[in-house]
């Protein structure tokens, strides 16, 4: 059987292989990227004649200006100087120490003069101001030395303690330099030997000895009762 496979498996006969000195055909090289590519000079050419025809966008847009430089930020005394250093005014021309002081000495009293004149204006303003105001009548008058006791008139804002009263005087004065009409109010604590004052009645009190370690004042009438 192994004689027979070998025979089957057998060269082909002279006449079907290929002669020796028949010459071999080499298969055709197939074209690389590199022949496939155009010529630079060409690639060139293609786009000039594409630039000369349509110009880009890029060169039909104006340049931007360009932006200013930002100035630096100077401190004021230093823009202060600046601004001095251009100043083109006339110079002074030159002065003893005698001359300086005697200028200094001059615009002195100018400007005293003037302080002066002001002061005279206000004082004269003050005087008219005073004359056109009515005086306001004291609250009550002056006891201190005539001998008289003190009297004031005020509303009981407390009756709880027994025989003791305690009362508010109001006081209403003008500013004797602005002319502002000013109030303010104290309390005082006033011996009520039989208990008739009460809550929101206006009374008289006069001063009197010492009857209590608060009460100095004790109660005259009753002017007007609480409604």
């Amino acid at each position: 059987m192994a004689d027979e496979e070998h025979t089957e498996e057998a060269p082909e006969t002279a006449a079907e292989a290929p002669a020796a000195d028949a010459p071999v055909e080499e298969p055709a090289a197939e074209p690389t990227m590199e022949d496939a590519a155009p010529a630079p000079e060409a690639d060139q050419a293609v786009e000039g004649e594409v630039a000369g025809d349509e110009p880009s966008a890029a060169a039909q847009e104006p340049e931007a200006p360009a932006a200013p430089p930002a100035a630096p930020q100077l401190h004021p005394k230093e823009r202060r100087r600046q601004a001095r250093s251009r100043h083109a005014g006339t110079a002074r021309p030159p002065r003893t120490p005698e001359e300086r002081r005697a200028e200094r000495v001059a615009e002195r009293a100018k400007k005293a003069v003037s302080r002066r004149a002001g002061r005279a204006k206000l004082r004269a303003k003050a005087r008219e101001r005073r004359a056109a105001t009515p005086a306001m009548e004291p609250a009550h008058a002056p006891e201190h030395g005539s001998g008289r006791p003190k009297q004031r008139q005020g509303v009981v804002v407390s009756d709880k303690g027994d025989k003791t009263i305690t009362v508010r005087i109001d006081v209403t004065r003008r500013h004797r330099r602005y002319g502002k009409i000013q109030r303010s109010s104290s309390k005082l604590h006033a011996h009520d030997e039989r208990n008739e004052a009460h809550a929101g009645d206006t009374v008289r009190v006069v001063e009197t000895r010492p009857m209590s370690r608060t009460k100095r004042w004790r109660l005259v009438e009753v002017v007007e009762r609480a409604k």
